[in-house]
């Protein structure tokens, strides 16, 4: 009996691991509310200005401590999302827009237009594109995205990063 109830606690806690790891991604599709819907590539996000952090706590809903990031380089969300057209001609209603970026194990995180691109907010949100000395092409939670500027860091930090849809507010 002891010997199956130990069978059966492995098996649930490689199965409870496995539901924690997230794909990795070479790519994410912008779309939605867009003039035209584009894919970036890893390579897409060479070139554009980069942004450094030394370290950052990644805290879960509670604030307790989950892991801490280090070294991390990575491309502001507003610097490739202004690659983008939104399908919009009255600049006044841009503030009716949101961002939703979505993983590959589909979690998904919510940004507004004004976030983004009228707010101090905006000017840290970034996709990671190095790690601990890593750089993003051997990085195990491609492509990721971090609010650093948020309280509860974990809650939006999207590993496996696979979309980004922009909407308007109904």
């Amino acid at each position: 009996m002891k010997k199956i109830f130990t069978a059966i606690f492995i098996l649930a806690y490689a199965g409870l691991m496995a539901q924690n790891t997230t794909a990795t991604t070479e790519s994410f599709m912008v779309e939605g509310s867009v003039k035209q819907s584009q894919t970036f590539s890893l390579q897409d996000l060479v070139g554009l200005p980069t942004l450094e952090i030394d370290s950052i706590v990644i805290t879960n809903h509670l604030l307790e401590r989950k892991s801490t990031l280090k070294n991390i380089k990575g491309v502001l969300l507003k610097d490739v999302l202004g690659k983008i057209t939104i399908d919009q001609a009255s600049p006044k209603l841009l503030s009716e827009y949101y961002i939703v970026c979505i993983a590959a194990d589909n979690y998904k995180v919510v940004f507004s237009w004004n976030e983004i691109f009228n707010n101090e907010t905006g000017r840290h949100v970034m996709i990671i594109t190095e790690q601990g000395g890593k750089k993003v092409t051997s990085m195990e939670n491609r492509i990721a995205v971090l609010s650093p500027t948020d309280e509860a860091t974990g809650r939006r930090y999207v590993k496996g990063l696979q979309k980004i849809i922009i909407e308007r507010v109904r």
